[in-house]
């Protein structure tokens, strides 16, 4: 059974396969659209599969941290031929297709694309794993040091969250057509693996689901520790004015352009007027103290 192996929906060869497999103009269109949504579309002579593996790549903003990247790889799967449209430089495709080929069938498509299609769900983990730590990591630094950093990191997982949920949706749906679909390319014996495959989705959506949740949970963490710190803050500038404050009424007094002024005429009128202030702020310490407002 012929394995066409094409690095771009743009190579004019999927042209001549197209003519020759007689697959439909809607397929080609789709395999040739970025960011196309996976999907599983049936016909009485192939099955065409868009499949979204993930990989995690360098984060160009933030030095030291990855981010999720999703890669499409487009598959027809005929009774006699098998051709996959793939990035060479997504190590996850290359690890699928080297999978299949290693394990595979020539003479069962359907097998080729079950692998293909295992591997990509079985390393949907890994990343479930990466999300866990910089999660870990930021409950850490919301209750240690929140800052607006923080807050930028907590929306972009979320939003990483948000793509990964919609590709797993996907591709859950995509294994179930795979398995009720009457002109689907699996056979009858390698059924039960995509059911273990849908199973698998199912806990990684879940995964996910606990994720989005320890996010919420996150960022209520940094807005309690934001307000926590700016009462801190209020409370320090309010005591500070208040115990300002009979030092202020008594200046106010005496900074009068007044005659007749207690002390006003004494040789030592500015230090009693002084002793006065401090005597004053030592009294109301005490009351505040008294009362445990400090």
């Amino acid at each position: 059974m012929p394995w066409y192996e094409l690095e771009s929906p743009s190579d004019p060869r999927l042209d001549e396969l197209a003519r020759q497999y007689n697959l439909h103009p809607l397929h080609i269109e789709d395999a040739r659209t970025p960011d196309e949504a996976v999907k599983v579309d049936s016909t009485p002579n192939y099955t065409y599969a868009v499949l979204k593996p993930a990989s995690l790549q360098p984060d160009p903003e933030t030095p030291g941290q990855t981010i999720l990247r999703f890669t499409p790889i487009d598959i027809f799967a005929g009774k006699d031929f098998l051709i996959t449209i793939s990035d060479p430089t997504c190590p996850t495709a290359r690890e699928a297709l080297a999978r299949a080929r290693r394990d595979g069938s020539d003479d069962n498509p359907g097998k080729l694309l079950y692998l293909i299609l295992d591997t990509i769900v079985d390393l949907y983990f890994p990343a479930i794993d990466n999300f866990d730590d910089r999660i870990d990591l930021l409950e850490d630094q919301v209750i240690d040091q929140p800052s607006p950093t923080v807050l930028q990191s907590v929306f972009a997982i979320k939003r990483e969250l948000i793509d990964l949920r919609r590709v797993l949706v996907n591709t859950r749906d995509a294994s179930l057509h795979l398995q009720r679909d009457p002109n689907s390319i699996i056979d009858g014996e390698h059924q039960p693996y995509i059911r273990d495959v849908y199973d698998h989705v199912a806990r990684l959506l879940d995964s996910v689901e606990t994720q989005r949740d320890l996010l919420n949970n996150t960022l209520d963490i940094y807005l309690s520790s934001v307000a926590n710190r700016t009462n801190e803050v209020v409370k320090v500038l309010t005591v500070v004015g208040t115990i300002a404050l009979p030092a202020l009424a008594v200046s106010s007094i005496f900074g009068m352009n007044l005659h007749g002024l207690p002390f006003s005429d004494a040789p030592h009128g500015a230090a009693i007027v002084g002793g006065i202030t401090v005597a004053l702020t030592v009294a109301f310490l005490l009351i505040l103290r008294k009362f445990r407002w400090l």
